[in-house]
């Protein structure tokens, strides 16, 4: 018996509350998402490399897993966007804390060697903010 292929990650998928709000803040981190894409229940968005984002709202997720608990936030997995440079960190950050997002971890040099900085989504997910410390 031949064995199957190794599945292939092929997307990271987030359960949102706020379909408007989670995509406002992924455009300001720089993905590209079309404005009309705003009031579906379900986007999917292709990366350069090919890996996909899909958002779903919480009612899409639940009409097909109706007893499904959504975890806390934040929860163990985030989603982490390198800067072009460590003051790119601190001028991310800051775009997002001037739009009214709230700020995790600021910016700091850590000691692995990178500029870092962690922000909450619009559900309360993690996510990392990095470049070279150089």
């Amino acid at each position: 018996m031949t064995p199957s292929p190794a599945p292939q990650l092929d997307a990271i998928g987030l359960v949102v509350a706020d379909m408007v709000a989670s995509l406002a803040f992924y455009r300001l981190l720089g993905l590209d998402i079309p404005a009309e894409e705003d009031s579906r229940p379900h986007v999917e968005v292709t990366l350069p490399g090919g890996l996909r984002i899909l958002w779903d709202t919480e009612e899409t997720v639940r009409s097909f897993d109706p007893g499904r608990q959504l975890p806390e936030s934040p929860g163990r997995a985030g989603l982490c966007f390198r800067c072009d440079s460590a003051a790119g960190v601190d001028a991310v950050y800051d775009t997002l804390m001037t739009a009214g997002h709230r700020g995790h971890l600021k910016p700091w040099d850590a000691f692995w060697g990178q500029r870092y900085a962690t922000v909450l989504d619009p559900d309360g997910s993690e996510v990392s903010l990095f470049a070279d410390a150089t």
